[in-house]
């Protein structure tokens, strides 16, 4: 007798990441923003106010509307779940935390005027850690290369050229983080965690 199929929790992290971000979604249209303002959005605010420090981290978890957290969503959902494989839980959890505290904080220091919520930072961390999943000892991936060349490519064309509410600025070290992680993982052994 054939058994029936089951779904599996395959990548806790993902959708514990994306149930979050779904339920900051749903609070904000139900408050009419206040939930984001007050929680997933991170501005320039007094730095005694202790919730200032908390949206360093919790920025990501917003979205401005059902498209902008679709769009992110679709590719944590995509990628998240190869690097939760590849790299572990633990690790996935310390390169959320990482590309939020940087592009909160750079975000707070540059641009005072600039609320930023959403997770596209680690969309982009996602997408150039992923890139390295081919690295081996002493070569870089030709497909990292030309996923950076094109990444940081449009992210300053658009940067310059295209007036619009993205943070080109939260992608490129987004990117960065991404990079720089799994560069530094691959050359020292991936230790799965």
């Amino acid at each position: 007798m054939k058994k029936g199929l089951k779904i599996s929790i395959n990548s806790p992290v993902v959708l514990g990441f994306s149930a979050i971000c779904l339920i900051a979604l749903v609070l904000s249209i139900v408050t009419n923003g206040t939930t984001n303002k007050l929680i997933f959005m991170t501005y320039h605010s007094s730095l005694t106010n202790p919730l200032t420090y908390l949206r360093f981290f919790t920025h990501v978890f917003g979205h401005s509307g059902v498209e902008h957290f679709m769009g992110n969503i679709t590719y944590i959902l995509l990628l998240g779940p190869l690097l939760e494989e590849k790299y572990g839980s633990k690790l996935l959890i310390h390169s959320i935390i990482i590309t939020a505290l940087i592009t909160g904080i750079v975000n707070y220091i540059l641009f005072p005027n600039i609320a930023l919520c959403g997770a596209s930072g680690v969309v982009f961390t996602f997408i150039l850690l992923s890139s390295f999943t081919g690295f081996k000892d002493r070569e870089i991936p030709l497909t990292f290369i030309l996923v950076a060349v094109i990444f940081i490519g449009q992210q300053v064309y658009e940067g310059i050229m295209v007036q619009d509410n993205i943070s080109n600025l939260s992608h490129v070290l987004g990117g960065v983080v991404g990079s720089v992680m799994g560069y530094l993982l691959n050359k020292n052994g991936i230790k799965r965690g």
